[in-house]
């Protein structure tokens, strides 16, 4: 069975997580990447097929989870 089907208000797209909780989309992608969240395949019905296709879901209480211990680091100046 399709984990969209099962959860379908907990799977969210990147952007949607990064409202809900605040972390960027880069991080969350990076978390993804790296095997602390599980990426899921998106309904091909959403796809807004306007240049920008949002194929890829992520649980979102597990970007919670994670959020809740996440901290913005500063950026470090580029050298000129």
């Amino acid at each position: 069975m399709d984990p969209t089907e099962l959860y379908p208000k907990d799977l969210v797209y990147a952007h949607e997580a990064a409202a809900a909780t605040g972390v960027p989309e880069p991080v969350i992608r990076k978390w993804a990447s790296r095997g602390k969240v599980a990426r899921y395949k998106g309904d091909p019905r959403h796809y807004s097929g306007q240049g920008h296709e949002y194929k890829t879901m992520y649980a979102l209480p597990e970007i919670e989870a994670l959020a809740a211990g996440y901290k913005r680091t500063p950026q470090r100046a580029r050298a000129a």
